[in-house]
Parts: C-alpha cells; structure tokens; sequence
C-alpha cells in the first residue's frame, strides 16, 4: 500500500485501480445516460463484457498492473473507479461521492485501501473526475455544483496548496458532469478540451503552463467520451475506438493510440479516464 503514489496525470503508469463491470446497468444520474435510457436502445451484456476485456488487454499492453474492487450488486456504477477516490503524492484521499446511487461505493475503497489515507473528504462533495494532477506542483479541480462542489473542491485545493502546488479551480456547467468529460491530459504538454465547455481564461492558463490542446466539439465530447482518454505515459494513451476523429488528432501528434471499444460505457456517461484510478506512476 505504501508504493501507491503519483503526482501526474501522464507519467509512465504502473498500477491501477479497476472494478469489473458484472453488475452495470445504465442509470439515469447524468444527462447522457438519461440519453442513452431515452433512446430505449438495449444494453448488450456480452458485448459490455467484451468491451471491458478489450481495455483490460489495452492495459495489458501498455505493461500496467491491474488491481480490483469487488463489486457490489447495488452499485451499478462502481466500474468508473475514478471517482470514488483520488490518489495524490502523499498516498490515497477518500472522496465524498454526490449521487445516492453511487455513495456505497466507500464500502469497497475502503477495505482496498486498508482504511489508510492521506486525508477524507468532509466538506461538500468532491469525485476523482473532476480532480486533476497536471503535473508534480500543478492541478485543477472542476466545480458544478452537481458532483463537485465548490466547498468539496476548495478543500481539496488546500490540501495541496499547503503541500506547495498551484491548484486552479474550474467552474463549468454540471450538464458535462466531470471535468474529464471536457478536459484531460494526454501528455506533460498536450491536452484534449471542449473548448465550448470550458471557462474563456481556462485555455490561457494552460498556455502559461506549456501545455497545447486539442479542441474536441461538443457533440465529440457528450455523446462519445471523447475527451475522457486515459494517459499511459511515454506519449501513449488510451481511447476508445469510435473516437475516430480524436484519435486520428492523436496520432498526428506522434501520440501512439491504444482503441478498445468502449462505446457501451460511453453511453452510461464514462469512459477509459472515468474506468480507472491510477494507483502509482513512474516518475523517476
């Protein structure tokens, strides 16, 4: 448990934290689910859990070690494992999850974790999607209202800004949900964003910081997880195969592309980025 550390969202990554998805089902708790349910299309569970194989392998690949919560019959949504908990440099931090559909998901975290962490969130609301370590010293924190609050991410911020980071808080509109629907790193200086989405002095903060983007539209970003990818280091992501136009963007960026078909989960508002907490990267 003490190896477990990061301080970035794109370092070489070694270790995760996963849940298999024997109990998903769509649930109406965010605007692309109530979508996908709208639309009345089914939901194939064979083809989920060949889907779910496929980034397994896509891990596997790129060498990462997978770790497993046991899942909960009640939890429908405990596959997108990135929100019940945040990794940081001092160790693991127990989020607050907003949805009643999601909250007893602490249950698993915290026999996973051996009940030791960094420190538990008690202020609001705060999920790990919203949550991101750029890079060692520099994070962002989205706020909406809907899952993140505006308390649950000040609190987070000071618990790094007292370990010396520069932490910038994010507002955004909750119809995205987290801010990884609408911003994630793919290396140190190259990020996916809906630009649309995102505040007008965001992109310049960015810039401050060396870091070029790739504008995903909004249609991209919503109906196909597009900018939900999953940084694995050494210029390598993963995102999934019906991103065509992002990973095509990807690729002429030298980025290397790993594409398992993730579409089902898509549709429930989650994607490679919210199917995963890394646990430990390698950064030197």
């Amino acid at each position: 448990m003490e190896r477990y550390r990061l301080s970035s969202e794109t370092a070489p990554l070694k270790d995760v934290l996963l849940c298999r998805p024997d109990h998903y089902e769509w649930i109406p708790t965010n605007a692309i689910a109530r979508a996908t349910l709208s639309s009345g299309r089914p939901l194939d569970q064979q083809a989920l859990q060949k889907e779910y194989a496929e980034f397994e392998d896509a891990l596997d690949q790129a060498g990462v070690r997978r770790h497993y919560l046991i899942p909960d019959p009640d939890l429908r949504y405990q596959v997108y494992t990135r929100d019940s908990s945040q990794m940081a440099p001092q160790g693991p931090t127990l989020t607050m999850l907003a949805m009643p559909q999601r909250r007893g998901e602490y249950a698993a975290i915290l026999e996973f974790y051996e009940h030791k962490f960094w420190h538990m969130a008690t202020a609001g609301t705060v999920e790990g999607g919203d949550i991101h370590l750029i890079r060692p010293g520099l994070a962002a924190i989205g706020y909406s209202g809907g899952r993140t609050s505006l308390q649950g991410a000040r609190q987070f911020a000071d618990w790094l800004e007292a370990e010396g980071w520069e932490v910038r808080l994010v507002p955004f509109d909750d119809h995205f949900l987290h801010l990884d629907v609408i911003f994630s790193m793919v290396t140190d200086g190259l990020a996916l964003v809906c630009e649309d989405a995102l505040p007008e002095d965001f992109l310049p903060w960015l810039t401050k910081h060396s870091i070029g983007t790739i504008n995903v539209g909004y249609k991209a970003a919503m109906a196909d997880m597009a900018c939900n990818v999953l940084a694995l280091g050494n210029d390598t992501v993963i995102s999934p195969r019906h991103c065509e136009a992002t990973n095509e963007a990807l690729t002429a960026e030298g980025i290397r592309v790993l594409d398992p078909e993730l579409r089902l989960f898509a549709h429930g508002g989650g994607s490679a980025h919210c199917m995963s907490m890394p646990l430990f990267r390698d950064e030197g």
